[in-house]
């Protein structure tokens, strides 16, 4: 393990920026922007899950006093190739619906009680088709089609249609020989269910439309270049006719970096001459934005009697809902990677069926299938009579592991981890009376992906941190403490702002745990920048060549063995004289990062069950996760929280619902449970920190793998306190109790 840097900015835990205005109710979040002369735009939703569009009549919508625009399906721009075919039509059906909620029109009005009652005005002759809910039936040759143009995205294109639209494998080693070696084997089927990111801010934007088509909008989002670039492709516009702000963000883990209502708001706005604003209801949310894939998951694998794995091998099959784009890909990613498996493979399904196309939702794929990969673990463990934690330890990948999908891992941080859990007090202390332990290993890869910044010098001496990625875990701080570190300066003097399309270069979204890895890399590169014209400037204050220039402590001063008689002189001192020295000082970068360091944790939890009820209760819950460097503590602790929250309400609660006809029936929080607080125990934290060499700081991003374990931990805790082996998700009241039951 390297050795720490004693860093004077980094790792400290000061208060948030943004946190006096979202406790005081000032924070603008999507819903709260209001124009002059702004209209509202409401959504007529399909209320089936598979038809056929006949006709769909908005004249008496039109001719109803107040309402000023509707639209439907042939209103948009008609796209037949490029990136966004699919896109096109969720965000309003075109000859069919695909999932119930599917957006079939849209109408602007001068209220909203006036545009609900123009929804109702609007007819649509539907032929009813059967829906396919089921993934497993859907991948049957016979099934019903989501999409008759379907075919599977195979090197050679098949002879006939169906619901496969793409199959991902990972293939290595020899996998009879792998079994032959094995002393037994752990086979089984594992289910978890469609979840939603459960964000408490519906989706909301605004949007204002001139008369040449050129426009702004203002939303909540965790990408606004690419909700640019994804409604200029829908509507047919130029990319730069249009500006997109971001809103304060109040929840998206993912959910938020698809485009559902924005390019509807503005062409209703072009087509009304003013200003519109829509919102979803907490049901529309449910019905008809992205959850994360249900998926059914076979795992075969082979043990020595020491706890070597030697072989593993998984089948999946991800819900992709109606349009193709299931997270599989990194669901086979993920599921080896904290290990060392010589024979393996896993292939994985992409499956069209009627639900709502699923986005991402924090480490997308991974806690499926890492779910059942951690429970076979589990199962093998018993069996072996083996402490969990060392036969993951047994079998650990390290520094120079080759990882499933390609790379070796440089310095990583999972054996870390795992000691670290082992000498936990939450882990020697005993097992609670009727409780079992469950343990479970999570992962994640990140991503670095293009990123901006610029840092603007005041007069003054204070900066500016200016950088286009919306905050949604920390990042204004931590861009903030980064800038503080590399100049030299106290934290005090930097402020970050999160700019608007045209006010900051490109930044991809925030999401994949890149933003303060990648956009971090851009600010701490332009801060550089900004020294290097601090020395400039001194150099040329002093009267010596630039090179004769360092810079310490925010300051620049002469160079040891340089002759000079001067004074240092601080950012203040430069920026207070930058007019006589060349003017202005602003320090830009622009990346497209590369070495996103692997992130991996190790989670465990005491859970009780009832046998009488089958409610399960969290007695304590501890995460363990290597962070590279935490920039800001608190801000990587809370990920850790949020994602364990997360985990177990999808572990003990949390599921879509669908009757025979694709309703789905739980579409809002009474009935769709995610876990308040008596539900859960104060959750612990460790952070380990093994610096990541591709980052100047050693930073590894944190915001996906907290989710990935906790299915697995509650899961296992489960099985051991019923001494009964639980393989579906979720493990909810009814669920249990019928497991028992047999």
């Amino acid at each position: 393990m390297a050795e720490a840097v004693d860093y004077k900015q980094i790792g400290n835990r000061p208060i948030r920026p943004d946190g006096v205005d979202k406790v005081t109710g000032r924070a603008r979040f999507g819903a709260d922007l209001v124009l002059p002369n702004m209209i509202h735009g409401k959504v007529l939703r399909s209320p089936h899950a598979h038809a056929r569009i006949k006709q769909v009549d908005v004249s008496k919508a039109l001719a109803m006093p107040g309402v000023y625009a509707a639209v439907s399906g042939g209103d948009f721009p008609a796209i037949d190739s490029g990136d966004v075919v699919d896109l096109a039509k969720n965000i309003m059906a075109r000859d069919k619906v695909l999932y119930h909620g599917h957006a079939v029109a849209a109408v602007a009005a001068a209220t909203p009680a006036l545009a609900n009652a123009a929804l109702e005005a609007i007819e649509v002759d539907y032929e009813v088709l059967s829906p396919v809910l089921d993934v497993v039936a859907a991948m049957d040759p016979g099934a019903v089609l989501v999409d008759e143009n379907n075919y599977t995205n195979l090197p050679e294109k098949p002879e006939k249609p169906s619901n496969i639209a793409n199959v991902g494998k990972l293939v290595r080693g020899n996998i009879e020989e792998g079994f032959e070696l094995a002393d037994f084997v752990i086979e089984r089927e594992y289910k978890v269910p469609m979840a939603h990111q459960g964000y408490i801010e519906p989706h909301a934007c605004v949007a204002n439309v001139d008369e040449t088509g050129r426009g702004s909008v203002w939303c909540c989002t965790q990408g606004h270049f690419e909700f640019r670039a994804a409604t200029a492709k829908l509507l047919g516009k130029d990319l730069a006719d249009l500006k997109f702000i971001a809103s304060e963000i109040g929840g998206g883990f993912g959910g938020k970096t698809v485009v559902y209502l924005e390019p509807v708001a503005a062409l209703l706005s072009e087509k009304a001459g003013r200003p519109v604003k829509m919102q979803m209801s907490r049901e529309e949310v449910f019905r008809a934005t992205g959850p994360s894939s249900g998926t059914v998951t076979r795992v075969k694998v082979g043990f020595k009697n020491d706890g070597t794995i030697t072989a593993a091998e998984t089948w999946a099959a991800f819900e992709a809902g109606a349009f193709a784009g299931a997270p599989h890909m990194p669901g086979i990613m993920a599921i080896y990677s904290p290990y060392e498996i010589e024979n393996f493979v896993v292939e994985a399904f992409d499956v069209l069926v009627n639900k709502p196309k699923v986005a991402a939702y924090r480490a997308p794929g991974a806690p499926q299938t890492m779910h059942a990969f951690e429970c076979a673990l589990d199962e093998a463990a018993l069996r072996l009579d083996m402490d969990p934690l060392d036969l993951r330890m047994h079998n650990a990948a390290d520094e120079g592991t080759q990882a499933p999908y390609g790379p070796k891992f440089p310095a990583i941080g999972f054996k870390a981890c795992i000691e670290a859990a082992k000498n936990h007090p939450n882990y020697t202390k005993p097992v609670p009376e009727g409780a079992g332990r469950g343990v479970a290993a999570g992962f994640w890869f990140n991503i670095g992906m293009q990123s901006s910044a610029e840092v603007n010098i005041n007069e003054n001496g204070s900066v500016m941190v200016i950088e286009g990625n919306p905050d949604i875990g920390g990042s204004r701080a931590s861009m903030a403490m980064m800038a503080a570190e590399t100049l030299g300066v106290e934290y005090d003097n930097v402020r970050a702002q999160v700019g608007d399309t045209e006010s900051t270069g490109f930044c991809n979204v925030t999401g994949g745990s890149r933003t303060t890895f990648a956009t971090g890399m851009a600010v701490v590169q332009a801060c550089e920048d900004v020294i290097a014209q601090c020395k400039q400037r001194a150099a040329k204050t002093w009267g010596v060549d630039d090179d004769q220039v360092d810079w310490q402590d925010g300051q620049a001063v002469p160079m040891p063995g340089v002759n000079a008689d001067v004074k240092p002189l601080s950012l203040a001192d430069i920026a207070g004289n930058a007019a006589k020295t060349g003017g202005p000082i602003q320090g830009r970068a622009s990346l497209n990062a590369q070495g996103a360091g692997a992130s991996f944790s190790i989670n465990f939890a005491d859970l009780k069950v009832d046998r009488e009820t089958g409610k399960v209760d969290v007695l304590n819950f501890t995460a363990v996760q290597d962070a590279g460097k935490a920039i800001h503590p608190s801000y990587v602790e809370g990920q850790m929280q949020g994602g364990a929250a997360q985990g177990i309400g999808w572990a003990l609660n949390e599921e879509y619902i669908f009757d025979d006809n694709g309703v789905l029936e739980n579409p809002g929080f009474l009935d769709y449970r995610i876990p308040v607080a008596s539900d859960l125990p104060m959750i612990d934290t460790v952070i380990v920190e093994v610096p990541n060499p591709s980052h100047p700081f050693g930073v590894r991003g944190v915001g996906e793998t907290p989710i990935v374990a906790p299915l697995a931990a509650c899961s296992n805790a489960v099985s051991r306190a019923l001494d009964q082996r639980l393989t579906d998700l979720p493990l909810s009241p009814p669920n249990i109790i019928a497991a028992l039951d047999e």
